[in-house]
């Protein structure tokens, strides 16, 4: 067991709330017209629940009394990105033509550490967890290398932690960003991340207990793929075979984003080849 398996859904919950505050800041407000187009038919959905199901003045309570425990944990950011996010984010890139894409969840941190084409990414000596090869290319739409791509890529432990989200753990560890060479290659070297309940000692967690449900992600790699003049996909590989690929609590997975590896040529570990094609602005 690691210091990070001390983390707990209300840090967590912060530092996910504050990086996103953060980020918005630098925000365009959205247009006033949509926001009370969709504000007004997000209230009336609620509306109509209220009085198809009857719903009682108990289960109001519990309700509201709920919604406000969300805001003093900080989990507004996990629970929108665990069930809403990804209906959004299909939305979003349903006329993409390149690779698909998927959540970015809560857990990302700008500015990870740039590596060349080729790179192991920053780890604890003596990294738990099975060696991977992740190799790929980039290429647009219309199959043209895209020389100096950026790769960013992410991911939990084998103890189902993230860097900068649990304590102990060194700030960068297993984040990088890979500028691919001039054929749009690049190959990284890392571990086979472990799937992760979401925190559930905060209020995520009692509607999950509540409602009879998993807590469970698959283990997965997040990705960041980018070019100039080109849209940027966000994305998430899972593994073939892996636990809960199938009943993902956050539905984030797609099938074209499982990745089967296969042992590494050098005999360490793994190695699998993804490729990424990118749409142009």
């Amino acid at each position: 067991m690691t210091e990070a398996n001390t983390a707990t859904a209300a840090a967590s919950g912060a530092a996910a709330t504050e990086r996103f505050r953060n980020r918005q800041r630098e925000e365009t407000a959205a247009d006033t017209k949509r926001i009370d187009l969709l504000a007004s038919e997000l209230i009336g959905a609620v509306h109509e629940i209220i009085r198809r199901h009857k719903v009682t003045y108990a289960e109001y309570d519990v309700l509201k009394s709920w919604l406000i425990q969300v805001g003093l944990d900080g989990e507004w950011p996990l629970f929108l990105d665990v069930w809403l996010e990804h209906v959004v984010e299909e939305v979003a890139n349903e006329n993409r033509g390149g690779s698909k894409g998927t959540i970015e969840g809560p857990y990302y941190v700008q500015g990870s550490p740039e590596l060349p084409s080729e790179a192991t990414l920053p780890a604890r000596e003596n990294e738990s967890g099975t060696p991977l090869l992740f190799q790929g290319q980039v290429t647009n739409v219309d199959g043209e290398v895209q020389a100096g791509a950026k790769v960013e890529i992410w991911h939990a432990d084998s103890d189902g932690f993230y860097s900068q989200f649990a304590p102990g753990l060194p700030e960068w560890n297993l984040r990088g960003t890979v500028i691919a060479d001039a054929q749009g290659l690049f190959k990284i070297h890392t571990v086979e991340p472990a799937p992760y309940q979401i925190p559930t000692d905060g209020s995520c967690g009692r509607l999950i207990t509540a409602a009879g449900w998993h807590a469970w992600r698959p283990a997965h790699l997040h990705l960041k793929v980018s070019a100039p003049g080109h849209q940027l996909v966000t994305t998430q590989l899972y593994f073939h075979g892996g636990t809960h690929v199938e009943d993902d609590i956050a539905s984030a997975v797609k099938p074209e984003l499982i990745l089967s590896p296969a042992p590494a040529s050098d005999g360490g570990g793994n190695e699998v080849t993804y490729n990424f094609t990118l749409d142009r602005d």
